[in-house]
């Protein structure tokens, strides 16, 4: 059953199933209903002739038969139909995504009794085949949710050491269990467990322990069975239990004790060998057992979960291969004396192998498998064990098989039209929630770091791979192929794509050393560019080195063909990466848009000005195999949007931790995989911690410092409540004895009683210390926080500053920005030695981030932002790597000149001013001497005296007042006034000292990299910065200690990685000592565009929310001082729900007058408006994914443009919408309507919901767009996004009867209803100007006017709009209307903007094209 879409409202209201849902189950039961048995019953036999359609499953899924229905009527004396719709139902859930374990944790052990139905339904061969594979589902979703303690416990039993009662031989069964200590105790505990149960718990126990053996076995006889590798529905349920097979031995605790059975059983080869497998139209079959294979065969020990090493795994099979011959020659002398005395490459050669096996008879490779301890016979009839499995077994035993790293490193990361055509991409693409994929999945545990690497660069391949598919299709259908015989004709147009004719090859490199495809091919294009605007010119123009571009041949459609892209018209692939773009003068292009000249050169006009030369680096592997009539046929170009076609140089890095041993450190790898203490990773539980911890400034005064530790015992060393900050900590624990001892009978009881009562209590001890002064001068003051922070966010700036790993939850608005930075701030100034990575997932959030940690108390040369997201930084200094360098030179300029001061100050003589090395001689021979000769002076008496013993006093003459008062200082504070004068000169020469490598490194990019490895010591980038430069990082000798993530929470497992890695492990070990995760799992995941990569393999899924979902401690931030309480309270139940307390707000959301008063015009501060069908119609989708609703975009311009005449500033109101062609169509109603009037200006951003997270403005205009299917708004993470973004004022544009029949999103309807309007339409208050003074609470009703419409509101705003004219032309401010010119001019922008909004670019926009959860539309 393919994906055929979430069903419509209308559908559901339709459908032959609503009735019924109304009548048995509209109202919540928690108790079984009466007569549910009766029409469960006749629900199960409809659905099951139809073959329980996916459309019935989804629409019953819509109208909650599971949660209000099915699981509340379930008992125990429930029949097996019941019992099996609610297993079908959970796979419907889990396939939407929205499957939530915790309906059935109210009663656990009737889940235990439901669950124990569903094995033994599982195994019973009287069950319809398609029945079982759905049931069979529902156990793969169990054994993929292990997080849950419900499942676990469930799942626990079917993988214990239990199992091994069903290997083949007790010998085998002995040695396994006789191998370790543990083994033998876990072994005796599970015997004692079932001899000691009853009858009833025994046949429980029997289920259990051989569940996975009789499911292996049935899996084996229908693969075996005569007719069944062409039945349909028996190789779906076989690909499902190989699916589930897959799961449970991928993670550590699933695999220890059942991946032994699995090879006990000769799985791999058994299935290999079974007519299923060879029939080979069963393409998913035969590629899942590939990827059952590869994790049977994974190098770690299952029972300790110790990766085995290269070494360590050559050294086992070479002892597994000393056995055989050993056998050989004890056994088989006469006929194996060759194999016994062959090495070890010819033993692990297959054809070798075979041929000295062939003189042994059947009986006797029975007799050498046994021996070997090999299986030879099944209890199940029909499975072939005659010579061929024998001779396999022995094979697939002994023969060298390639491993996972060796597989990935033969994988190329530029596509070829073979690899965009490959199975797995067309499986991937026609994703069927139903069936399994042939894909690697991201799960809650991994075998080993290498483990998660080879299954992250696979994944990451296929989905990079599928997007570049995405892309060269929509670029093929917007240039109109038309079919032809002779030559190839289009009527259409892409901006992506130029017309070529051959490629011209320069260059042929000679193949290195040990390769046999040369070291590059270089090759030339011609682009004529005089027939595209000069816009697409400059896009053409502004073609990167190294990025990738596609060399197409493109020929006329066909659509008899079998491959997706010939079908289209798509002949050849080749993907090469630019080396550089020359113009007709062959002079490189510096300036998109301009030619440039050299001496002599004559400037051209015409066709020939705008001709560019393309020099592209062709893949030189597949040039190795192309024959030439590949590069004759090709005669186009693609290109795609640079922040898009970075993925060759993430892929290649990513490879590159498939083949490298990256070290994690010691107290992060258990954590990282999924194992052991989830806390083990916490400040807490370090061996390294240390005993204080400096907060510096995190506190305001001692009161906040108290208020902060309510619950713990604050003790100071010395009265401190009067002094400042910074402040430090020591965290220890102490027993507290009870006041007075109890009334008691007899000593003992009474001693008894007083240790009962004493009890532990954590104390914070609390010491200072004096800030030294730094100087006299207004830069020498130092910066301080001003933020109170709340209890919460000290807590996780605590535990930030502290080594180890902390995850830190910050809901909308709670500060997460704050906290990071201050975390930032505490490890600079308390290790100064060490240097921290600071990494975000977008430049947009990176660069506010940074911008806060400029404006802390932190040295700006120490300092530096990675990346071209850069120039958008609101600085007037450059903090990019060259940027510092000039800014570092300018900086040793002027502090040269503070030299040259100085030392005519102090009279030196000589150029002391000239270079840093000179000034360095001048510190030592002249600056030092003097001051410590004033600094051992005995005769300081007094300030007088001091201030005529002062060396520099002529230096410091310019300071902003005198140094010394001798009627205003006393001695003391002279003396520091004089320590932080030396300071100040200190620091001049430490920073030339710093700077002075910058003179001796000559070239700009030696700098550059010197300031990256040496001078900075808080580096920020992006996650896809460092996935793209890791290999030129790491090449460097780049390190650091620390690493922070904002926005964790929308980066994939790979992204939040990568930042770890980036350094060479010394002597085996991570310097890392700090990891900090800041982010919201409850809103926006990472953006994954395949369905299938994003639910089934789980793509989507962070590292900060598998820590999460692992129970590593985190620190949720609970208060918010964002939007009025009331708007808060919209999303805030999100976090109640997740067993948070909930979102508090701050006294400022009171306190502000902004938060005490209406908004002007508005009836209330927050409204859901229900738009209907405008000019006949809801939604449209004028093409695929691009989906808008006219009316919708009409009422939010209109609401816009009624704020605008109140008063409302533009910048303070944005506009929303989780769909790119609703951006769109807003924009083109704004630029038409409102960018050239001055009454309204344009709002301060139109932008998708997903654009928009970590951004907020006073008042957001939502239009939520659908009104036939609800879509990806069912993701609530989303809608939890929108709702979060306003301060003061939210206005909702959506559809009420589709929110309603959503049960994810209703709740956020429930909460607007609070101020929900007469028919849901919009209330203002008229008579009213911004800002308003009218309190939030008060209501005029008389002044309350209720639009009934888009169309009432659009001739309320166009007659205030007249009389608004009309007032502006009495007052004689009105502007004078528009020249001809300026409307051209204007019309010209205009031009530029839609091409900056274009259709094409922005549905080939991977971070605002809709997610391919609206695939089900």
């Amino acid at each position: 059953m393919a994906t055929t879409g979430s069903p419509t409202v209308a559908e559901i209201y339709s459908s032959k199933f609503f009735d019924l849902a109304a009548a048995n189950w509209a109202e919540d039961h928690e108790q079984p209903v009466e007569g549910a048995d009766t029409v469960i019953s006749g629900l199960f036999s409809e659905l099951e002739n139809e073959g329980f359609n996916e459309r019935s499953l989804v629409i019953l899924d819509y109208l909650l038969y599971l949660e209000k229905f099915l699981w509340p009527s379930w008992t125990y004396n429930a029949k097996d139909d019941h019992t099996i719709l609610v297993a079908i139902a959970a796979v419907v859930k889990q396939r939407e995504n929205t499957l939530n374990w915790d309906l059935f944790s109210k009663n656990e052990e009737l889940f235990s009794d439901f669950f124990q139905r569903v094995l033994t339904l599982s195994s019973t061969s009287a069950i319809p085949i398609r029945t079982r594979t759905y049931i069979i589902s529902f156990i793969d979703a169990a054994f993929r949710s292990l997080d849950s303690s419900l499942i676990r416990r469930e799942c626990a039993p079917l993988v214990s050491i239990s199992i091994w009662n069903s290997l083949h031989s007790l010998s085998t069964r002995d040695s396994l269990v006789n191998s370790s200590t543990g083994l033998k105790k876990s072994w005796r505990a599970a015997t004692k467990k079932f001899e000691a149960a009853d009858d009833v718990r025994k046949v429980r126990l029997r289920l259990e322990r051989g569940w996975l053996y009789s499911i292996v076995l049935d899996v084996l006889r229908l693969s075996y069975a005569q007719g069944n590798d062409t039945n349909a529905q028996v190789i779906a349920y076989i690909e499902r239990v190989l699916e589930l097979l897959i799961d449970i031995i991928s993670q550590l605790p699933t695999r220890r004790f059942s991946n032994t059975l699995l090879k006990d059983l000769n799985l791999g080869v058994a299935i290999k060998l079974s007519p299923a497998y060879k029939n080979e139209k069963n393409i998913l079959l035969r590629q899942l057992h590939e990827i059952l294979d590869q994790f049977m065969n994974f190098p770690i020990d299952d029972l300790t979960g110790v990766l085995i090493s290269k070494e360590e795994f050559q050294r086992q099979n070479s002892k597994q291969v000393l056995q055989f011959q050993k056998i050989a020659l004890d056994h088989f002398k006469e006929k194996l004396l060759v194999l016994a005395l062959s090495n070890y490459g010819s033993v692990s050669k297959r054809e070798d192998l075979l041929e000295n096996l062939e003189p042994l008879t059947d009986d006797e490779l029975r007799s050498l498998c046994q021996q070997l301890g090999l299986a030879t016979e099944y209890s199940v009839q029909g499975v072939d064990t005659g010579r061929q499995l024998k001779i396999e077994l022995l094979a697939y035993k002994f023969v060298r098989r390639k491993s996972w790293e060796e597989k990935c490193e033969a994988l190329h990361s530029l596509p070829t039209e073979k690899s965009l055509s490959s199975a797995i991409l067309k499986q991937t693409s026609a994703f069927d929630a139903f069936k399994p994929l042939p894909i690697p999945r991201l799960n809650l545990q991994y075998l080993s770091t290498s483990d998660f690497f080879n299954r992250a660069f696979e994944l990451y391949r296929l989905e990079s791979f599928f997007e570049i598919k995405s892309n060269i299709e929509s670029i093929v259908e917007r240039l109109k192929l038309q079919p032809s015989s002779r030559e190839l004709k289009l009527t259409g147009f892409s901006r992506m794509a130029q017309r070529i004719s051959r490629p011209a090859i320069l260059e042929t490199a000679p193949a290195k050393v040990g390769e046999s495809h040369p070291a590059y091919v270089r090759a030339e294009l011609y682009l004529e560019l005089d027939r595209v605007s000069e816009e697409v010119q400059k896009e053409w123009e502004m073609l990167r080195p190294e990025e990738v571009v596609f060399l197409v041949a493109l020929q006329a459609p066909n659509p008899k063909a079998t491959n997706e892209l010939e079908k289209i018209g798509v002949k050849y692939i080749r993907a090469a990466e630019v080396a550089g773009v020359y113009d007709h003068n062959n002079n490189p292009i510096h300036v998109p848009g301009a030619s440039q000249q050299r001496n002599g050169q004559k400037p051209l006009y015409g066709r020939i000005a705008r001709r560019r030369r393309l020099h592209v680096m062709v893949d030189p592997v597949t040039y190795s195999h192309d024959s030439d009539k590949v590069y004759d046929s090709v005669n186009f170009v693609f290109r795609r949007h640079q922040r898009e076609n970075n993925f060759k140089s993430i892929l290649d890095n990513v490879k590159d931790l498939t083949q490298t041993d990256v070290v994690l450190p010691d107290w992060l790898v258990d954590v990282f995989l999924g194992y052991g203490d989830p806390a083990s990773a916490s400040y807490e539980n370090l061996p390294n911690r240390p005993e204080k911890v400096d907060l510096n400034d995190t506190f305001i005064n001692w009161g906040h410092l108290t208020s902060s530790f309510e619950k713990m015992v604050v003790s100071a060393e010395g009265n401190l409540e009067a002094s400042l900050p910074p402040y430090v900590l020591r965290e220890t624990t102490k027993i507290v004895e009870p006041e007075g001892p109890k009334k008691t009978r007899g000593r003992k009881k009474k001693v008894a009683e007083e240790g009962a009562d004493a009890k532990e209590v954590q104390v914070i001890e609390v010491s200072t210390y004096h800030a030294p002064n730094m100087g006299p001068y207004l830069v020498d003051a130092r910066k301080k926080n001003t933020i109170p922070f709340t209890p919460a966010q000290v807590k996780a700036i605590y535990s930030g500053t502290n080594p180890g790993l902390t995850v830190i939850v910050g809901p909308p608005g709670t500060g997460k920005t704050d906290v990071a930075t201050q975390i930032i701030s505490n490890i600079y100034h308390s290790n100064p030695k060490q240097r921290t990575l600071v990494v975000t997932h977008s430049n947009q959030a990176l660069n506010r981030l940074f911008e806060k940690i400029i404006a802390l108390d932190i040295d700006e040369r120490h300092l530096l932002r990675l990346g071209h997201g850069e120039d958008d930084l609101r600085t007037d200094v450059s903090y990019s790597r060259y940027g510092r360098v000039d800014n570092l030179l300018d900086r040793r300029s002027a502090l040269l000149k503070e030299v040259a001061r100085l030392s005519d100050s102090v009279g030196g003589q000589g150029p002391h001013g000239e270079s840093c090395e000179a000034a360095g001689y001048f510190y030592k021979l002249f600056v030092l001497p003097a001051w410590k000769k004033f600094k051992s002076r005995d005769g300081i008496a007094d300030v007088e005296s001091l201030s005529r013993e002062f060396p520099f006093h002529a230096y410091f003459a310019n300071a902003p007042q005198p140094l010394f008062n001798p009627h205003s200082h006393s001695l003391e504070e002279a003396i520091e006034i004089a320590d932080g004068c030396f300071r100040h000169l200190e620091k001049i020469f430490t920073e030339l000292e710093d700077i002075r490598p910058f003179e001796l490194l000559r070239t700009a990019k030696d700098r550059a990299n010197y300031l990256l490895t040496r001078e900075a010591r808080i580096i920020a980038l992006t996650s896809t910065h460092a996935a793209m430069r890791r290999r030129e990082i790491v090449s460097l000798g780049f390190h650091y200690e620390n690493v922070i993530i904002e926005e964790a929470a929308q980066l994939t497992e790979i992204e939040s990685f990568i930042p770890l890695s980036l350094q060479i492990n010394g002597s085996s070990k991570n310097a890392l000592e700090r990891v900090v995760l800041i982010g919201d799992h409850l809103q926006n995941a990472p953006i994954i565009q395949n369905l299938a990569f994003r639910h089934y393999a789980n793509l989507e899924q962070s590292l900060f929310s598998r820590l999460l979902r692992l129970n590593v401690p985190s620190i949720t931030l609970d208060a918010q001082g964002r939007a009025r309480p009331e708007i808060a309270e919209l999303y805030s139940w999100k976090y109640r729900l997740a067993g948070k307390d909930g979102l508090t707000n701050l006294p400022m959301c009171f306190e502000n007058e902004e938060y005490k008063f209406a908004n002007a015009g508005f009836k209330h501060v927050f409204q859901f408006i229900d738009v209907p069908d405008y000019n006949g119609a809801g939604e449209t989708e004028p093409s695929p994914h691009f989906i808008q609703n006219l009316g919708e975009a009409e009422y939010t311009v209109a609401i816009y443009m009624y704020m605008r005449l109140l008063g409302y500033p533009g910048d303070k109101i944005s506009v929303l919408t989780p769909y790119v062609g609703q951006k769109v169509l807003i924009q083109n109603i704004l630029t038409e309507r409102c960018k050239r009037n001055p009454i309204f200006g344009l709002p301060a951003t139109v932008a998708t919901v997903d654009q928009y997270q970590g951004e907020q403005n006073d008042y957001i205009i939502l239009s939520l767009v659908r009104t036939k299917r609800v879509g990806y708004l069912r993701d609530v993470r989303r809608l939890t996004v929108a709702m979060s973004r306003a301060r003061l004022g939210l206005y909702v544009l959506g559809r009420r009867y589709l929110v309603e029949s959503s049960v994810e999103i209703r709740p956020f309807l429930e909460r607007l209803d609070t101020n929900r309007g007469e028919g849901d339409k919009l209330e203002l208050s008229i008579g009213e100007m911004f800002p308003s003074a009218r309190a939030c609470q008060e209501i005029d009703d008389s002044s309350v006017v209720v639009m009934e419409g888009v169309e009432h509101l659009g001739k309320f705003v166009f007659e205030m709009t007249t009389r608004k004219v009309e007032m502006m032309r009495e007052e004689g401010r009105l502007p004078a209307p528009a020249t001809v010119e300026q409307i051209a001019a204007a019309d010209q922008t205009d031009e530029r903007d839609m091409e900056d909004v274009d259709i094409e670019s922005e549905v080939e926009d991977i971070e605002d094209v809709e997610d391919d959860m609206d695939e089900e539309d």
